[in-house]
């Protein structure tokens, strides 16, 4: 009986991946606050648990379905919560996304394609900086890659019930994210119809019957939340209606292609649908390449944040959509090819709509490393399958999935109005499949030596390179100069080697992998930022701007006032909520690390309507809350707060920040969603 031998590469890739995922994430004493305390409230009691509540009285939800919320919150009941504890199974699902993917490319396309995909997909820079973090987008990925291999099995062995399983963990996923695991949804039900050895009708009622499955498991959970009584279940966070299925195909839906439209207030960060930005008075300017204006330092257990300085000096005011780009060739306002010249500063770093823009400075560091390349790989691909359509029909019925998985994501963030640079690692799978696809079918044409089609390999090679020199000009200020003309000559290099050498087949093979090596270089170096410079749990995010941006910070974190916990404590007569306030960002510190239950009246932005002023009257009169910390810039719900500045009593900060352990709260862009900045404590009886 022969038995299987590990794959040694394998190992080590897996190893790599793991290194990069989890190295010190026990020492980090930061994560997203905003979903850290909704984990803490849901290991309290099943109804939090079920409902995914933000706060440990169950008031409001996160504005996410609650699967990948559910698993963080076993290990915290496992492990106790810490931010490692809830680290772990992302940075677990990332691993485990790198195997799937070598075990999908293996069958078919060989070892060597396999080896090369797992790479690329262990050394995707976003991908490792959403994966050191509790953000959802690393477990979603892992469960539509299995999904993904369900179906290649669900062809392959001609069973229903391996289809079924696949569009069930696409179902799965949406209880994840919501309208985004529907991404893969063309290239699913694409692959099925063409590569499938059933009859068409077959076909049609299976894939049918799986769609159907797809919209029951989809919407359980919705419809269970959206059919329980209002008055029994926490307000859907981020809706305007309390309800799940709004949420899923509004706020977390159609909002995201076209532009944020709800839950905005003065001075929201995500105004315009990110692409526009208020003026606020400690505002950065953007950062070396174009990413998002974190806020520095650790954010939790009482350690201050100090604002990053931008390179080149850059601090330029920006009003509405117009802003300062950076200035010189060092800077990501040129936009990159076909960038759209700089014309506007994206509050999110996501550069300016177009068909170019995942080749823009602002994206193209955290994904774009080996698309050209994956790209011309394709173009291969579809030469050998013209040439020999009998004999390469199998691998291009599978180069096929990953194209029609890449094309329709691309596209969607090519003209997005509001997403956040992380969402990008819905890309990693295919650029990194059709990476090892490319090498495989470019390295085989290249071997042949026949016609134009064998200089594909030493193009992509050329191509792939000098598109890295272009992302790497935009960081110089960081890194100097010297790794730019190093990678370019060894592009140019390993290219003309190809070139010469390309009747020498002994040798064809091993400069083949010396070339993937040399463009993989950087992005080794990207992917390890965050380990060497500390990552963004909020907008996590890779590159050289970590350097100098202390653990590159928490946009939507705040700190606990030990002054203002004591006093309210000290007042506190039974009432339920310790104090209530506008925004999640506020109230999470204060639920994370000192287990006390605070209200959230208007969500995560602060606009949420969930409660009226009769409503908040009779909470009052009942005895639940009686505290009110607000910003006095803040505009969510006006009405809410004029009432509550109307009717109680201004409680100086001189009365409660006595304590010698006080702390200032520092919430991000001067607190966080709404643009909080000075505080105001108030007293309703």
């Amino acid at each position: 009986m022969k038995t299987k031998r590990f794959d040694a590469a394998l190992i080590l890739i897996l190893l790599a991946a793991a290194f990069l995922n989890t190295y010190h994430i026990w020492q980090d004493d930061t994560a997203n606050q905003y979903y850290l305390a909704a984990v803490k409230s849901m290991t309290q009691s099943f109804h939090n648990f079920f409902y995914a509540s933000f706060d440990p009285s169950g008031f409001v939800t996160v504005d996410k379905p609650p699967v990948v919320l559910w698993i963080q919150t076993i290990f915290a009941l496992i492990f106790g919560v810490h931010t490692w504890s809830v680290i772990i199974p992302q940075a677990l699902a990332g691993v485990g996304s790198v195997f799937l993917l070598y075990r999908m490319i293996k069958p078919t396309f060989g070892i060597g394609a396999a080896r090369i995909s797992a790479l690329v997909m262990a050394l995707t820079p976003i991908a490792v900086a959403v994966s050191r973090t509790n953000n959802i987008d690393s477990m979603l990925v892992f469960t539509l890659l299995l999904g993904s291999a369900c179906l290649l099995r669900a062809v392959k062995q001609g069973k229903l019930v391996w289809l079924l399983t696949a569009f069930a963990l696409i179902g799965l996923a949406f209880n994840m994210k919501m309208m985004q695991a529907f991404m893969v949804l063309p290239a699913f039900m694409l692959f099925y119809l063409v590569a499938s050895r059933v009859s068409l009708k077959k076909k049609i009622g299976s894939l049918l019957l799986s769609l159907v499955l797809l919209t029951g498991l989809s919407l359980s959970w919705a419809i269970a939340v959206d059919s329980a009584s209002s008055s029994s279940r926490p307000y859907v966070g981020s809706s305007q209606t309390n309800s799940v299925l709004e949420l899923a195909f509004g706020y977390n839906g159609t909002e995201r292609l076209l532009g944020q439209t709800t839950g905005l207030a003065k001075g929201d960060m995500n105004a315009a649908g990110g692409g526009k930005m208020q003026n606020q008075d400690n505002m950065q300017a953007p950062n070396g390449n174009g990413s998002s204006f974190s806020q520095n330092g650790n954010q939790s257990f009482g350690n201050h944040s100090h604002a990053p300085q931008p390179p080149n000096g850059q601090t330029g005011a920006l009003n509405g959509g117009g802003g300062t780009p950076p200035i010189g060739g060092n800077g990501p306002g040129n936009g990159g090819p076909g960038g759209g010249g700089g014309k506007s500063v994206n509050m999110f770093g996501t550069g300016d709509p177009g068909p170019l823009r995942l080749f823009q400075s602002a994206l193209s560091g955290q994904i774009s490393w080996m698309l050209p390349f994956s790209l011309i790989g394709l173009l291969g691909a579809i030469v050998s399958w013209y040439r020999d359509r009998r004999g390469h029909a199998a691998e291009m019925k599978e180069t096929l999935f990953w194209a029609a998985w890449l094309v329709p994501v691309a596209g969607f963030f090519s003209i997005a109005g509001f997403f956040h640079q992380y969402y990008l690692i819905m890309l990693a799978p295919p650029i990194a499949a059709l990476s090892g696809i490319g090498w495989y079918t470019m390295h085989r044409l290249y071997k042949n030596n026949k016609d134009w089609s064998s200089y594909l390999l030493p193009a992509a090679v050329l191509i792939t390179a000098a598109f890295q020199v272009y992302i790497l000009s935009a960081y110089t200020s960081q890194i100097g100069s010297v790794w730019m003309y190093v990678l370019g000559l060894l592009g140019l290099g390993i290219t003309l080697a190809l070139l010469m050498l390309k009747r020498s087949h002994p040798f064809s093979k091993q400069l083949t992998i010396i070339s993937l090596c040399v463009l993989l270089l950087t992005p080794v170096y990207w992917s390890a930022t965050p380990l060497l410079y500390g990552g963004n749990s909020v907008l996590p995010e890779s590159g050289p701007q970590l350097k100098g941006s202390a653990n590159g910070g928490n946009m939507f974190s705040s700190e606990v006032d030990s002054g203002l916990l004591s006093y309210l404590r000290k007042h506190n007569t039974g009432e339920e909520y310790l104090f209530a306030t506008l925004t999640t960002v506020t109230a999470a510190p204060y639920i994370i690390y000192e287990n006390e239950s605070v209200m959230a009246m208007g969500g995560f932005n602060g606009t949420d309507p969930i409660l009226t002023v009769s409503e908040l009257k009779k909470l009052i009169k009942e005895g639940k809350v009686k505290y009110f910390l607000l910003s006095e810039s803040n505009s969510g719900n006006s009405e809410l707060v004029s009432w509550i500045k109307k009717n109680g009593k201004e409680i100086t900060s001189d009365e409660y920040s006595g304590s010698s352990s006080s702390t200032n709260s520092v919430q991000g862009m001067r607190g966080g969603p709404g643009g909080e900045s000075q505080q105001t404590l108030y007293l309703v009886e």
